[in-house]
């Protein structure tokens, strides 16, 4: 499965100038292109790759760093979507034809985190992030039982499509929730008093301030989208929110000013910072991967707090 990448002009737009400070190569690298639908990026520092989930092919690829090969991590992947590191390095992940949330321990086993909500069927968890309390937020549109696309058609047994956060220590999940249509890409605020909440259907952006309890105030709008639709975001080091959207990916301020864009071939997806300084870029964007080195940083991963 070897794939010899390519590079294609990076098409930066400078919609701000606070943009402008956020440089990065001429060249944007695709690093594989043989995808359906690319989602749910993520590096993994202790082994230099990058696993990602090609979901109507129910598999996860893996890219490495070091020599640029990519081979299958795994296959059936229960139609992964998205996925994470926890606090100890292990791999969480968001399947849709499963309807659960996995931990894949460092023994190569897997660990069910959640499956049901209120003894009912979760719908099919899409993304994923882990707090430095251990605790598992994650979102559960139905995207996976809409069709046998993404995972197996079937009919949504909560009837709704909400936020969950999974207890650590007793596995119990709680709604913490439920005013959302199709809730997708999810992060936390850099030191972790609010959440942002991307809504597909409705598409915006909000975020909603997290209190001792691990519950959600009462959420603002952040930002609405201009090119097709919010997927997934994670935050730099700075506190910036990148999105991945129909043209690529949109930077925003912390404030909600949409700041910037890096124009793709193909709409974005999903997204995450990586590599030993944590300035590079991959984007999963349809039928690829793809990645551009910055002089900025991703937000601290959660396992170095």
């Amino acid at each position: 499965m070897n794939h010899k990448p390519e590079t294609i002009p990076a098409t930066f737009e400078v919609i701000d100038e606070r943009f402008a400070e956020c440089r990065g190569d001429s060249r944007i690298e695709r690093l594989y292109d043989g995808c359906r639908w690319a989602e749910g990026p993520t590096y993994v520092p202790a082994g230099r790759y990058v696993v990602w989930s090609d979901i109507p092919n129910d598999r996860m690829l893996r890219w490495d760093e070091m020599s640029g090969s990519v081979g299958l991590f795994r296959q059936p992947s229960g139609f992964a979507n998205g996925h994470t590191l926890d606090g100890q390095g292990r791999l969480v992940s968001c399947e849709h034809g499963n309807r659960r949330v996995t931990r894949t321990e460092h023994d190569g086993s897997i660990t069910v985190i959640a499956d049901r909500f209120d003894s009912k069927r979760l719908n099919s968890p899409n993304d994923v992030v882990v707090r430095s309390d251990g605790s598992i937020w994650f979102t559960d549109p139905a995207y996976g039982i809409d069709s046998d696309y993404e995972g197996h058609r079937a009919t949504s047994e909560i009837g709704a499509c909400n936020v969950y956060r999974a207890d650590p220590t007793t596995g119990e999940v709680t709604s913490i929730g439920d005013d959302f249509e199709r809730p997708n890409g999810l992060a936390f605020s850099l030191d972790e008093s609010h959440l942002y909440i991307a809504d597909t259907r409705r598409n915006h952006i909000r975020v909603f301030p997290v209190n001792k309890r691990g519950r959600l105030g009462k959420g603002r709008l952040f930002a609405e989208c201009t090119a097709g639709h919010f997927d997934g975001i994670r935050l730099d080091d700075a506190g910036r929110v990148w999105a991945g959207v129909g043209d690529g990916v949109h930077c925003f301020d912390p404030d909600g000013a949409l700041i910037g864009k890096i124009h793709l071939p193909e709409g974005a997806a999903n997204l995450t910072f990586g590599g030993p300084q944590r300035n590079r870029l991959f984007i999963a964007a349809t039928t690829s991967l793809y990645s551009i080195r910055f002089n900025v940083n991703g937000a601290p991963p959660v396992y170095s707090k």
